[in-house]
């Protein structure tokens, strides 16, 4: 029988190299437990290929500006849309002999003049009117929601949030996405309307789910009214994430291994030769499979769903921001050197 002390010792010496393990992203086997030697439980394994999604085909405005409409929501009250990287006057995130970008975002590397005015094109492209203001927000990946005026188009400073609601007409409530999943949601009775930014963090804060809670304390709206239409954003084909993103997840849902694939790489040279590309960097963040990959798009649509809209309400424009660079910006995709664009949600003011 072992002594006290020795036992304290053993105890001492299996936390050590759990440590150990935990570091090398290991786990010890015990006895009477399953070894496991995974990073993460399993997940279904795909390829690539099985979670690529098509890039939508934009419409071309009279002023040139290439957006996407949604289909279907032909609602004479309403405007709506998402904008593309396509036909604007901004040239810091475009090669010199390309045509201008069409970036929203007021980035360190752009001409304000240019985004200023880029914004005037995309309001022209969506309601007819270059006067139509914008507003924006200043957006920090939060579950934060605020009830938008059009008296916001005139502050000197956006406020801090991720998601604005308004019933008041005459101006575009704007959400700017590199990656991140746009949602706009419209209320067919009750005139209102809502976008939001979400991002991993704003999804697992289900400022989605919290929108529509909103829009029902604001104003009165019923989920069934309501539809939704969910943008171009960085898809599950190249959303890699580490495993602190699905920890995340399943703190909040209990359907969240729902939308976590293990996905294998793809390229050839990696496959046949594995040993050349090991790094040390953290799961999801290095570039050999097979990685995690996270499905936001469907994430915020299960949110809805939740929330109580019908499923033939809401509608997923498509595209992948990472994979279609030359339609979106990718702030992934250009290693954080990426422009800007906006989903815009407004109401008429003569249909009021």
């Amino acid at each position: 029988m072992r002594s006290r002390s020795t036992q304290q010792s053993l105890g001492s010496a299996l936390r050590a190299l759990d440590t150990r393990y935990q570091n090398a992203e290991l786990t010890r086997s015990r006895r009477g437990e399953r070894s496991a030697l995974s990073r993460h439980p399993a997940f279904e394994r795909v390829e690539v290929e099985d979670l690529a999604v098509p890039a939508p085909k934009p419409r071309h405005a009279a002023n040139g500006v290439e957006w996407l409409p949604i289909h279907g929501w032909r609602f004479p009250w309403l405007w709506a849309g998402f904008s593309t990287r396509k036909a604007g006057l901004s040239r810091a995130y475009c090669p010199d002999d390309a045509p201008g970008d069409l970036n929203l975002g007021f980035t360190a590397d752009d001409d304000r003049k240019a985004v200023a005015r880029n914004r005037q094109l995309l309001a022209e492209a969506v309601t007819g009117d270059a006067t139509i203001p914008l507003v924006a927000l200043r957006q920090f990946h939060s579950g934060f929601i605020v009830q938008a005026a059009l008296a916001d188009a005139a502050r000197e400073r956006p406020r801090k949030a991720d998601g604005q609601i308004t019933d008041e007409p005459g101006f575009l409530l704007a959400i700017q996405t590199a990656d991140c999943i746009p949602v706009l949601v419209a209320d067919r009775k009750r005139r209102a309307v809502a976008a939001f930014h979400a991002g991993w963090r704003g999804t697992v804060k289900r400022i989605v789910e919290t929108g529509v809670g909103r829009m029902r304390l604001d104003f009165g709206s019923r989920p069934e009214d309501l539809v939704a239409a969910i943008g171009p954003g960085n898809s599950a084909c190249c959303y890699a994430v580490g495993e602190e993103v699905f920890s995340a997840f399943e703190s909040q849902f209990t359907y969240a291994r729902e939308f976590f694939r293990e996905v294998n790489d793809t390229d050839a040279v990696r496959r046949k030769y594995p040993m050349l590309f090991l790094t040390q960097r953290a799961p999801g963040h290095s570039n050999v499979g097979p990685s995690l990959h996270v499905d936001l798009i469907g994430a915020n649509r299960r949110q809805l769903l939740e929330a109580g809209l019908k499923p033939k309400s809401i509608q997923v424009i498509g595209g992948c921001t990472q994979c279609h660079r030359d339609l979106f910006f990718s702030h992934r995709g250009s290693s954080g050197h990426a422009g800007r664009m906006m989903a815009v949600i407004g109401i008429r003011g003569q249909q009021r």
